[in-house]
């Protein structure tokens, strides 16, 4: 589905469960520590990564470990 016409129906979904009175509304306190939580994440994952010598498990592409070998090339042609 085209990323627009997603957004479109989300952002419809949002506007009723507002008017009916049914949506979650975050309090700062609620907020505060969401960012919290990700901010937490992200730097974990950042620090794994660095540990490992390399880019965190998160950003490698999943043909990294095929490619790193280089006996088989077969195996990345698509």
């Amino acid at each position: 589905m085209d990323r627009t016409k997603q957004r479109d129906i989300a952002s419809k979904g949002g506007k009723a469960a507002h008017q009916k009175g049914t949506a979650h509304e975050w309090t700062s306190e609620e907020a505060r520590e969401a960012g919290r939580k990700g901010g937490m994440a992200s730097h974990r994952r950042r620090k794994e990564g660095d540990e490992q010598g390399g880019m965190s498990p998160d950003l490698e592409s999943p043909d990294m470990g095929e490619r790193a070998g280089g006996d088989d090339q077969s195996e990345l042609i698509r």
